[in-house]
């Protein structure tokens, strides 16, 4: 079986079966029980390393492990690889991961393809190097493991918000369908380039107080429009493209509850790398009463 390869396994996750399923269970210690009396329909996830996200990663995948389990989701990605301008759906073959190989939903793919129109074009190679997806998959093939993926790596441009409405739009009534975003928060520190409060506790305190909140605030009141030119001007989202389409992806099918399931950065997970250079991740659930 022809297969997508993987990018980072053994950097960011691991390579083997029994040490990703060991980790795996180990990011799910603590995890919340699914909320009653809720349909969820999207979600954030950061995608770091597993040490450092994993368990905030987690929390949203066991919140979506009720009654109601999804049978296919839908990936918005971020980019931090070069050439890919646009959003780029994959529709090719199954994703391989420690724990098995992961189907792509080829009908929904095509599907949303033609619903998305001009907003999306379908390449498969911009998937190739790009980790934002990757590491979200065994997660998946863990606890859904007969479930599909529909990947799309969005960039932070236009395209993001009408993407994710017209996705929104065609998945509306399909219960077996999330959607799930992939971003880390504020990369702070002279490493990343971005250090407008100094160094030390206080810059920390900032980011979490200030400036992943005025992001997660956005989330909140799902102002898809603004997470973008907020990601633009204060540097709080390297996935901004894949959280602007999640938002406008969950409030076209008409969502109503926004729930912050985890926040966390990687000073509080690692304290022993130093607080000079650290970045923020958060767990987000967009449900249906």
């Amino acid at each position: 079986m022809s297969l997508r390869r993987p990018a980072v396994a053994g950097s960011f996750y691991p390579r083997g079966a029994e040490e990703t399923r060991r980790l795996i269970e180990e990011c799910l210690a603590g995890a919340p029980s699914p909320p009653a009396g809720k349909r969820p329909v999207g979600g954030i996830v950061p995608h770091a390393g597993w040490v450092f996200s994993g368990p905030t990663a987690a929390r949203v995948f066991h919140s979506l492990s009720g009654p109601l389990r999804p049978r296919t989701f839908v990936l918005f990605g971020a980019v931090h690889v070069w050439g890919v301008p646009r959003p780029a759906l994959y529709a090719g073959e199954p994703w391989w991961t420690p724990l098995g190989p992961v189907e792509v939903d080829l009908e929904l793919a095509r599907d949303l393809g033609e619903a998305a129109g001009e907003h999306v074009i379908q390449d498969d190679e911009a998937h190739d190097r790009e980790h934002s997806l990757e590491v979200q998959v065994p997660f998946l093939r863990f606890l859904f493991p007969e479930a599909r993926i529909v990947p799309i790596l969005v960039p932070p441009g236009l395209d993001a918000v009408p993407l994710g409405t017209r996705i929104g739009k065609r998945l509306a009534g399909r219960d077996d369908v999330v959607t799930l975003g992939s971003t880390d928060l504020t990369h702070y520190g002279p490493r990343y380039g971005f250090a407008p409060q100094g160094t030390g506790p206080a810059a920390l305190d900032w980011v979490r107080g200030t400036n992943d909140r005025a992001m997660l605030d956005l989330m909140r009141g799902m102002r898809a429009e603004e997470i973008v030119p907020e990601a633009s001007r204060h540097q709080n989202a390297c996935g901004a493209g894949a959280i602007a389409a999640t938002v406008a992806a969950a409030r076209a099918r008409g969502a109503a509850d926004v729930s912050v399931v985890d926040y966390t950065t990687s000073a509080d997970v690692r304290p022993e790398w130093g607080r000079e250079n650290f970045v923020g991740y958060a767990g987000v659930l967009f449900s249906c009463g």
